[in-house]
């Protein structure tokens, strides 16, 4: 997808009579949006606005190591014993034959060998241009970063460079002083390493003011010297990774509260330990009423959190991987007061909230690093499958964007629908890039991602199991055999599926949480990449009528879970 950003200059921090002033540049090709304030802590927005940016930049996907060096040496020893050899012979030919040489050229090899260095030899440079120039900022960052304005928060928005780590830094409004030029709305701001570096420049002692400069929107930018314009060709992945976040915020998730010290053990023993043996995962051991703890594997290393108690029922140990990337929490240490993670599952994505007083960053991860929101994960499938009609989609749209945001029942009261019906709407919404939830807040936000509204044509088909799956309740391949309550709620459900025995089970919020499928997607990841076609089948038989009589039940549960 194309994308046009347009910038009056460059985002910077300036000094002005002992005071700083930070200025980032909206993107003039989207809404206006304005905001001008003093920060009351700037050393806290430093420490948050750094963290995020250690997110942006981080890439954990496996580098080879640099041999760069050695690898020219052993080329240029071949070519000159090739030379040796090559002279050795023409001189030997010559004195054979007594006549010129005559080599004979195989033009094919050669091409095919040229063609090899010179490919080579540009992805070499693509590499050093990616760590050593600054203009090049695109090659890890493909969007400039999202920042919201909003009545009551401030809050920035960006992707890591593998697309496996979502941040979210959240800034209250008591954060900052008045402000008399105030303009709501979504836009992208002009960043670069040079406005990094300057953030390390905010102290306590000095006044810092925040402002989104609206200039732009009201000059002929077009005649100044320093308007330039962007076309930037987005990657797919970049709209879908957002898409997927929004789904996975939105489903029932337990929250755990975790203490500083813990977090800090946890990330102590992983900076001091390189793991060299499976399983590398973390742990979590959850019982009501008492001190969750986190397991570091294959150590089987044991942190309990201290001071924070688990409220939640019992649950089976859940175990996430791709722990390294906690590792961006660790400048946030000293400001901290407290963290919260939110857990789907067992290789399902994590929330980890970081409290900062009147800041708060959040930092969401994907199963493991290499299963990114993008390509893998199939969160939205997990959910109960209901419609929302499009009137009740368009009065939840109106009521989001005119009120900025609003919790679940103040959404249901307007939507006139229900509670299954409007979760349906919010999700439509947010997955075509208008809505995002604030898991702390407990509140739906309008946010627009894009300038315009995002349809399959930007963000790609759906699940291919999820199309998949229709055809076979529709064609009657679905056999419903039994079921049974499932232990600590719902329901486990035995079937045939297109002559595959396929077991579902559904847990007391309506999602699948594991099944049993000899089909290869089945047997490949479980339901890490989203369940298999037939689990799907399944589920829609099986609760198709249940949903439609119990509409009201699911979301009540899973707002009794994000409230706990």
């Amino acid at each position: 997808m194309d994308l046009k950003l347009s910038y009056l200059g460059h985002s910077r921090l300036e000094g002005t009579n002992g005071s700083r002033l930070l200025s980032l540049m909206p993107n003039l090709s989207r809404e206006p949006v304005a905001f001008d304030s003093a920060l009351q802590n700037p050393l806290r927005f430093r420490e948050a606005i750094s963290a995020l940016h250690d997110v942006v930049v981080n890439d954990l996907r496996f580098k080879p190591r640099d041999k760069s060096d050695y690898e020219a040496w052993k080329k240029a020893e071949a070519q000159r014993l090739i030379q040796l050899r090559q002279q050795a012979y023409q001189q030997a030919r010559k004195e054979i034959l007594g006549k010129k040489e005559e080599p004979t050229k195989e033009l094919e090899r050669q091409y095919s060998k040229l063609r090899s260095k010179y490919w080579n030899a540009r992805q070499d440079y693509t590499n050093y241009l990616r760590k050593h120039d600054m203009e090049l900022w695109r090659l890890l960052m493909p969007c400039d970063p999202v920042i919201t304005v909003a009545p009551d928060v401030v809050f920035f928005e960006c992707f890591s460079a593998d697309e496996s780590s979502y941040g979210c830094l959240t800034v209250n409004r008591e954060s900052f002083g008045s402000s008399d030029n105030s303009q709501f709305g979504t836009t992208n701001v002009d960043y670069s390493w040079n406005l990094y570096h300057s953030f390390q420049a905010l102290r306590t002692y000095r006044e810092t003011r925040l402002k989104v400069d609206p200039a732009g929107f009201s000059v002929a930018t077009q005649g100044q010297a320093d308007y330039r314009e962007e076309k930037i060709d987005l990657p797919p992945g970049w709209l879908r990774g957002f898409m997927q976040i929004q789904s996975a915020m939105s489903l029932p998730m337990r929250r755990v509260s975790l203490s500083r010290e813990a977090v800090y053990s946890i990330l102590a023993w992983l900076k001091r330990h390189k793991a060299k043996t499976s399983p590398r995962a973390l742990r979590f051991e959850l019982l009501q009423g008492q001190s969750p703890r986190v397991v570091l594997e294959p150590w089987e290393q044991r942190i309990t959190s201290h001071g924070t108690v688990y409220d939640g029922p019992d649950s089976e140990p859940i175990r996430i991987w791709g722990r390294q990337r906690l590792l961006v929490l660790s400048r946030l240490l000293p400001l901290a007061e407290s963290f919260d993670v939110y857990l789907l599952g067992t290789g399902l994505p994590t929330f980890w909230v970081a409290r900062l007083g009147d800041m708060r960053l959040t930092v969401g991860l994907s199963g493991w690093t290499t299963n990114d929101w993008t390509r893998s994960t199939a969160l939205d499938v997990l959910a109960p499958p209901v419609k929302a009609p499009r009137e009740v989609i368009d009065r939840v749209a109106v009521l989001l964007r005119e009120r900025r945001s609003a919790t679940f029942k103040e959404v249901e009261f307007h939507s006139l629908a229900e509670p299954a019906v409007t979760a349906a709407a919010l999700n439509h919404l947010a997955h075509s890039g208008q809505v995002i939830y604030d898991l702390t807040a407990g509140v739906y936000r309008w946010r627009q991602v894009m300038p315009q509204i995002l349809g399959e044509a930007e963000i790609g088909p759906e699940n291919a199991e999820l199309a998949a799956s229709r055809p076979l309740v529709l064609k009657r391949r679905v056999k419903l055999e039994s079921k049974q309550d499932a232990p600590g709620g719902g329901k486990i459900y035995f079937g045939e599926v297109d002559r595959h025995e396929v077991e579902v089970v559904i847990d007391a919020d309506g999602l699948i949480r594991r099944g049993k499928c000899n089909c290869s997607h089945h047997y490949k990841s479980g339901i890490r990449l989203g369940p298999c076609r037939h689990l799907l089948a399944l589920r829609a038989v099986a609760e198709n009528q249940e949903i439609q009589t119990d509409a009201a039940g699911w979301y009540s549960r899973l707002l009794k879970w994000t409230n706990n």
